[in-house]
Formats: structure tokens, C-alpha cells, sequence
């Protein structure tokens, strides 16, 4: 109870509230990344998308998607999104934060909620949308053992990320990459308050103002 109490202080530190919620130029979208203490270490659960969707088929992403008329903030998106995916109710779901969004290959707004969840949560992953559910110790992103970097193209966020794990529970490999790895990295570098061993375009004890100056760089030539 006391890692989750001191990871919650922490991530709050972060939190962005409603600093973005005025940017009018871009679609927006959200994800939920779910964090849970398991077997005495934090967590993040990931989704494989089912391979017959028809927008990043078969990748590793956090539960997550556009944002619905009905939806009142990213909030109500992510939560909204987690329960028609994987079955998570968002009443079992402790909101503690949102961080800096970033704008995807296809010109979303995408802003990362974190919450915490029960170890004993069980998905029931909708076979529409989600062909597995998984759990990464949350420390991996933050290792250089199976991490891969490329340099993207230029007025990019320049490194592109990308993480090979297998999962004990099922000895399946996934490929974690994109923004769902730059999310992943983020959020473990902000709990774990930990530097990646590996080179990240942001400054880990002050990840906002990079991404804020992205953001900005993007939304002003709209």
C-alpha cells in the first residue's frame, strides 16, 4: 500500500489538469494506462488490438481511443473507452493524473490518464477490438536491456522508441512502440522517479515543458 500511496504523490506532480482542455485546432483522443501492484512491484497493463481493426491493427497500445460527443473531458474518454475494450469498470478505476498530451502520426491530441487498478481485476477483452491483455513491470521502460532506438524524421520527437518483452505468463512476445512506448516511458519515468538508462528527448524531472514546446510548435502553424 505504501508504493501505490507514494506513486500516486508522485504522479500528481505531473498532473496537467485542464491546461490543454482550450487547444481547438485538434481532434482529440485518450488513453487510460492502468497501473496495479503486483507480486510487490508497479505494473502497467497493455492491449494487443485485434488484427481485423482498421487503424493500428496488431499493435501494443494502452486502452484507449477518440473522444465521443458524450464524453465530458479525456477522462471520460479513457474510462469510457477501458470499459468497452476490456471490460474495466470505471468505478474501479483510481483516477490519479493526467499528463502532457502528444499529437500522433494521424493529428490526434492524445492525453495519457493514469489510474490505478486491483491486482485482482480479470479483463474481459472485447474480441472486436482487443486480441490480448497483459502486465509489464513498469521498470522495463526504463531499462536499456530490450529497448531499441531509431531517429525519426525531422520535426519529430526524433527518437522512436521500441521495446521487445516477453510475457512469463504466456511466453508470447510483443512489440511495444511508438507512442504507446513513449507513454509507457514517460509514465515510468515520472513514478519510478528514475532516468531512463537509454537517451529520451525529454528531461525526466521536467518532462512538460519538452512536450509543451512540441505542442506548441505543431498547433502554431495550423
Amino acid at each position: 500500500m505504501q508504493m501505490k500511496e507514494e506513486t500516486i504523490a508522485t504522479l500528481k506532480q505531473s498532473d496537467i489538469g485542464n491546461r490543454f482542455a482550450s487547444v481547438p485546432v485538434l481532434p482529440r483522443a485518450s488513453v487510460l494506462v492502468p497501473l496495479m501492484v503486483k507480486d510487490g512491484e508497479l505494473c502497467a497493463l497493455m492491449t494487443l488490438r485485434s488484427t481485423e481493426l482498421r487503424t493500428s491493427a496488431g499493435e501494443v497500445c494502452f486502452p484507449g481511443g477518440k473522444r465521443d460527443p458524450s464524453d465530458g473531458d479525456d477522462v471520460d474518454t479513457a474510462l469510457r473507452e477501458a470499459e468497452e475494450e476490456i471490460g474495466l469498470p470505471a468505478s474501479d478505476v483510481q483516477v490519479v493524473c493526467r499528463l502532457v498530451p502528444i499529437i500522433n502520426k494521424s493529428g490526434l491530441l492524445v492525453t495519457p490518464v493514469v489510474g490505478f487498478i486491483d491486482e485482482s481485476f480479470r479483463p474481459c477483452p472485447n474480441p472486436a477490438e482487443v486480441s490480448a491483455v497483459f502486465t509489464v513491470p513498469l521498470d522495463f521502460f526504463t531499462s536499456d536491456k530490450d529497448h531499441y532506438a531509431s531517429h525519426g524524421a525531422a520535426g519529430t520527437m526524433k527518437l522512436l522508441h521500441s521495446f521487445y518483452f516477453v510475457d512469463p505468463d504466456s511466453g508470447r512476445q510483443y512489440h511495444i512502440w511508438g507512442l504507446t512506448a513513449m507513454f509507457a516511458i514517460l509514465v515510468a519515468a515520472i513514478a519510478l522517479r528514475r532516468k531512463p538508462e537509454f537517451d529520451v528527448v525529454f528531461d525526466p524531472e521536467d518532462p512538460l515543458s519538452f512536450f509543451q514546446q512540441i505542442l506548441h510548435r505543431r498547433t502554431s502553424k495550423l
